[in-house]
C-alpha cells in the first residue's frame, strides 16, 4: 500500500496552506454563557431600592412601556428611579424627563414601614403637577398568603387640591 506525500517523489510541489475557515464554535460557546449572565442579571437591575412594599389583592396592570418609578423607603427618602432626590427638585426632573407629558404613567413605591402621609404628600406633588396617570406599587398576595414579585396594580390618583 502506497501513499502519496505531498512534494516527495511524485512530482508535485504542494505547499503548506493555513486553514483559511472561522471556528465558530468557541464564539457560540462564549456567546451562550453571556446570554445566561444576562438573563439571570437583567431582573435583578430594574430597581436598585430596596423597599417593603404592602400586599394588595387588585389585579396587575399590563404595561407596554417602562414607566418612571419614584421610590419612598423605610426613611422617607425619596428616589426617582435609582437616584436620591430632594422634593423640591423631583418635578422640574419629572417634567424634563417626560417632557412635560401629563399622560406619562408615573409609579410611587412606598415601604410598608414609611408614614402614609409621605407617600400621599409625593402623589399629591405628582399629580399637582399635571400628571395624571400616577399609581400606586404594591405586592399582591398569594391564595396561600405569601407575597409574589412586585407588580403595578390599579391606577389611583389623589384627588387634585383647588
Amino acid at each position: 500500500m502506497a501513499v502519496a506525500l505531498p512534494g516527495r517523489g511524485n512530482g508535485q510541489n504542494h505547499r503548506y496552506r493555513p486553514m483559511s475557515e472561522i471556528n465558530v464554535t468557541p464564539m457560540v460557546d462564549v456567546m451562550l454563557v453571556l446570554l445566561v449572565i444576562f438573563m439571570v442579571a437583567a431582573p435583578l437591575l430594574t430597581v436598585g431600592v430596596p423597599v417593603d412594599l404592602p400586599q394588595t389583592q387588585a389585579p396587575a396592570i399590563n404595561q407596554p412601556q417602562e414607566p418612571l418609578v419614584i421610590t419612598v423607603n423605610a426613611q422617607g427618602q425619596m428616589f426617582l428611579q435609582n437616584d436620591q432626590i430632594a422634593d423640591d427638585q423631583l418635578i422640574p426632573r419629572l417634567q424634563a424627563i417626560t417632557k412635560a407629558n401629563p399622560n406619562a404613567d408615573i409609579y410611587v413605591r412606598g415601604d410598608r414601614a414609611t408614614n402614609y402621609g409621605r407617600v400621599m404628600e409625593i402623589m399629591g406633588l405628582v399629580s399637582a403637577a399635571g400628571f395624571d396617570k400616577v399609581s400606586l406599587i404594591t405586592e399582591p398576595t398569594q391564595s396561600g398568603g405569601t407575597p409574589t414579585p412586585p407588580q403595578p396594580h390599579t391606577q389611583t390618583s389623589p384627588p387634585k387640591q383647588p
